[in-house]
């Protein structure tokens, strides 16, 4: 009965891992892969949204690295990391 018992707990333990692969860790990766796939599209001129809320318009691209302007004027640069990009809206060129 005890050799039984086990079988059983091994297979549901399995069980339990697969679904959660299904639920939540494949899920994350597709949309990490969407995210990256949106972050190497990213081009000068973009108009972008940050992870702060602000809005502003890409100057320069240096690696990692992008200079963005914010504001109405536009004189306000600020260089930041590629991965504080929330959101791209491409420029009609």
């Amino acid at each position: 009965m005890t050799g039984n018992y086990w079988i059983w707990v091994v297979a549901l333990l399995a069980i339990y891992g697969v679904v959660l692969y299904f639920l939540s860790i494949r899920p994350q990766k597709k949309q990490e892969k969407k995210m990256q796939a949106m972050l190497d599209a990213l081009e000068v001129g973009d108009s972008i949204e940050t992870t702060s809320g602000l809005f502003g318009v890409v100057i320069d691209i240096s690696g990692d690295i992008l200079i963005v302007e914010f504001g109405g004027d536009r004189h306000c640069r600020i260089p930041m990391r590629r991965q504080a990009v929330v959101s791209i809206e491409k420029t009609n060129t």
